[in-house]
């Protein structure tokens, strides 16, 4: 199996998932298992490769369930044109595609319809590979050091409420106390764990945890209203969804 992960999570962690395929009740079948598993978070739904290729390059995806037999472009030959892929779990209702898609290095090949079951044995192979690299790398997403005011400074990322961008700093605050620093807003959005935390509008990231109402275009977290802007209010009721008890 590959080991040319960016970043990759621990047992304890999140997994980012992208689903692929053309046909709608395929995608719901895996949202609805994804749904069931606590670790498993779905950054998005695609009906196509070349819609995967966009999401794989705007966000940090982990695990791919990617289907095989697509329209223009099928998911072996996808996935045979990704530089540094992420892990990747076949779909597809034709099992002679088995031998070809393990040859590709993939997590595993599920055959439709696919029971919650094999999907759980598979997700748990892949959740298990990201661990054992996790703990090779040393990589913790606990806590992050940053420096401010001529010292260096150690955030508990569980204490951060929001991120605000300010011209060249960002002020990070957090329950204790606000840090302000002199780093790019978009470079700690790429360095930040992206499932815990969701961007409300250009100048704003929040921890999803220290969410507790959204009112109209405003997000409230203790005493502080932020604007959710409407171009990220989407992404924003997504990431909320992945939470929302139904009936």
């Amino acid at each position: 199996m590959r080991t040319s992960l960016k970043q990759p999570l621990g047992s304890g962690t999140v997994i980012n998932c992208l689903v692929v395929d053309d046909e709608p009740i395929a995608r719901e079948g895996i949202m609805e298992h994804i749904r069931q598993v606590d670790y498993l978070h779905a950054a998005a739904q695609c009906k196509s490769a070349a819609e995967a290729a966009g999401w794989l390059q705007r966000r940090k995806i982990d695990l791919v369930f990617m289907d095989i037999q697509m329209p223009k472009l099928n998911g072996i030959e996808f996935v045979k044109a990704l530089a540094d892929p992420p892990l990747i779990i076949f779909t597809t209702a034709y099992s002679e595609y088995a031998l070809e898609g393990f040859e590709l290095d993939v997590v595993d090949y599920l055959l439709k319809p696919i029971s919650f079951p094999r999907f759980l044995k598979s997700v748990e192979k892949a959740r298990s590979y990201l661990h054992s690299v996790n703990k090779e790398a040393g990589i913790s997403q606990d806590y992050f050091f940053i420096k401010c005011n001529g010292k260096i400074e150690n955030i508990t990322t569980a204490d951060v409420i929001y991120i605000e961008a300010l011209a060249n700093y960002v002020i990070i605050h957090t329950r204790q106390k606000k840090f302000v620093t002199y780093l790019t807003f978009s470079g700690i959005l790429e360095q930040l764990p992206e499932h815990l935390f969701v961007r409300i509008h250009k100048s704003y990231l929040v921890a999803v945890a220290a969410i507790q109402t959204i009112d109209g275009n405003d997000v409230i977290t203790g005493t502080v209203r932020l604007p959710l802007s409407k171009n990220y209010r989407n992404d924003v009721m997504n990431r909320i969804g992945q939470r929302m008890i139904r009936r």
